[in-house]
């Protein structure tokens, strides 16, 4: 895996403000107490500007990879100077520190809000209202009223297309019975659908594709690839566009029944796309099991009026339950040995390589790629919100569970307990960032 200097360049400057907002998130509720702050510093390293407003000191430095907020006071030597200045934050009562240590994480879900807010009133934005159904779909052969909205599925609740998504494809086998529970727009009542698959098994490439051929390429543009393909060294990947097998168009009518005629493990030769650049190689065809489509489809919406504005930000608002929700079910699934560990867990090595995907890819337009990383900013920023409130030093959350365990027993921990508190953490910091990278390394190998 290849990374660009401008995908590094975007996801430290992506991280930096992440991190300001972060911190002033904290100065902000600390000010609004009458708690005193000596620093602000708005990225890291040399300064490059400064200012005082308010006894404070500001400044902007030239590594747009951190920020930070000072509450104490430090001598020449670089030693916090005790006080017993009650403007200071060590002095306040616990619930004023208590506020000043969740402002951080709050700001950064806050953050993630109002850019999917403004993201889903400026271009058209996934809702829950059935559309209608695929051809020959699992769907087409239900009743059901267009526009009534998904509520549940298999009994779990769904709060945004990304809920929806994650129980209909990843957490639902392809073979499995699913039952969605649909709200109607006319009086509010809830009734079921269930959705049966019909199986087979028929040659295959071990793709998925989008439904359309690409106009670019005359191909179809993959989304996923099985790991199985090619016995289990796939050929093809994400974000390629196949265009041709064996010199036979994938945009021929009669492609599907020139597919269905190749045999288990026959040899084959693929071309595709790939940035921009055309490759050939062969790979072996396998016969898999599939299933008809679930033919499950929802309106896509562009605001132009008040009503759709509140729509549209009533998605935004649910995203950071949406990604709570996907982030522990998809923990559960590594523990039930369904997902592969490494595939859950990112650290700065796999967010570098999300990002890379989208800066370096020839296919997409400026505008696309705009809206890509801005919306990759948005889920990070609400990541990063509950990354926060773990209990590990340099955290929030270590702070926030000092202060919690203060006000349950009506005085601070003994040194002594808060040293061994935080040598666990520190454990954990350390597992946490060997284990992150880790799983970088082995998704960028078992990648390819």
């Amino acid at each position: 895996m290849n990374l660009s200097i401008w995908s590094i360049v975007v996801v430290i400057i992506l991280l930096g403000v992440l991190v300001t907002v972060h911190e002033l998130g904290h100065y902000w509720v600390a000010r609004l107490l009458g708690i005193k702050a000596y620093e602000v510093s708005i990225f890291v390293g040399p300064k490059l500007f400064k200012w005082k407003h308010k006894d404070c000191d500001f400044s902007i430095r030239c590594i747009p990879f951190g920020a930070y907020v000072r509450f104490t006071e430090i001598d020449e030597n670089g030693a916090v100077i005790e006080s017993d200045d009650p403007a200071l934050l060590i002095n306040q009562p616990r619930w004023k520190r208590l506020l000043v240590a969740v402002a951080g994480p709050i700001m950064n879900v806050i953050l993630g809000v109002i850019i999917f807010i403004v993201m889903f009133n400026v271009t058209p934005f996934n809702s829950l209202d059935i559309a209608g159904p695929g051809k020959d779909s699992q769907l087409a052969t239900q009743q059901y009223t267009i526009g009534d909205r998904i509520w549940e599925v298999n009994g779990h609740h769904v709060y945004t297309y990304l809920d929806f998504f994650y129980e209909l494809e990843t957490a639902s086998n392809p073979t499995d019975t699913v039952t969605l529970t649909l709200k109607s727009k006319a009086d509010g009542s809830k009734y079921q659908v269930v959705l049966t698959p019909e199986v087979g098994s028929r040659p295959m490439l071990g793709i998925t594709t989008y439904q359309d051929t690409s106009n670019k390429y005359s191909g179809w543009e993959i989304v996923d690839v099985d790991e199985k393909q090619n016995n289990g060294s796939p050929v093809l990947k994400a974000g390629d566009y196949l265009t041709h097998v064996n010199g036979k168009s994938v945009a021929d009518e009669d492609f599907f029944a020139f597919l269905d005629s190749l045999g288990d493990g026959q040899m084959i030769e693929v071309t595709y796309v790939r940035n921009g650049e055309v490759h050939q190689e062969n790979m072996a065809v396998m016969i898999l099991q599939y299933t008809n489509q679930r033919g499950v489809y929802c309106y896509s919406y562009i605001v132009d009026s008040f009503r759709g504005f509140l729509e549209a930000s009533s998605y935004a608002v649910k995203m950071p339950i949406t990604v709570a929700n996907v982030s522990i079910k998809s923990i559960g699934d590594v523990i039930r040995g369904r997902e592969k560990v490494y595939n859950v867990v990112s650290g700065p090595v796999g967010v570098t390589t999300a990002v890379s995907e989208v800066v370096d890819d020839v296919d997409d337009s400026v505008g696309d790629k705009a809206y890509s990383i801005v919306m990759i900013c948005a889920i990070i920023s609400i990541g990063l919100s509950f990354t926060n409130l773990l209990p590990i030093p340099g955290l929030d959350g270590i702070q926030i569970l000092l202060i919690v365990v203060e006000m349950i027993i009506g005085r601070p921990l003994s040194k002594k307990a808060e040293g061994i508190l935080n040598a666990v953490g520190f454990v954990m910091l350390l597992c946490l960032v060997v284990f992150a990278f880790a799983s970088d390394i082995i998704r960028i190998f078992v990648g390819g």
